[in-house]
């Protein structure tokens, strides 16, 4: 399992929760060579990104190698109060996985 990759912020602006994230991951497309072998670099990529209030899933997002390296995102959902908890999960085509949960603010 990876650790500390999800670099969360989450507030309230009126009835709408606002969460930005940065994930660091490589996200190899598996179709890169390294410059000094020639070989292709291995696919590595997130596959799986779920995004939860209060246990809720507000996000369930399938990803791909599409994606650039360390992705940063965002999502808006609404009935958040400060105080409220909210989970980020991800988890990539190697099974590595990271979670991360954090209070709104």
């Amino acid at each position: 399992m990876a650790v500390n990759t999800i670099r969360p912020r989450v507030w309230v602006d009126g009835d709408l929760a606002i969460l930005k994230m940065l994930i660091t991951h490589p996200m190899e497309t598996g179709r890169r060579k390294n410059k000094k072998t020639g070989k292709k670099i291995p696919a590595h990529y997130i596959q799986s990104l779920i995004v939860e209030h209060n246990d809720k899933v507000v996000l369930d997002g399938m990803l791909g190698p599409a994606v650039s390296k360390n992705p940063f995102m965002q999502c808006k959902f609404k009935g958040a109060k400060a105080g409220d908890k909210v989970t980020i999960k991800w988890a990539d085509n190697k099974g590595e996985s990271d979670s991360k949960e954090v209070k709104i603010s």
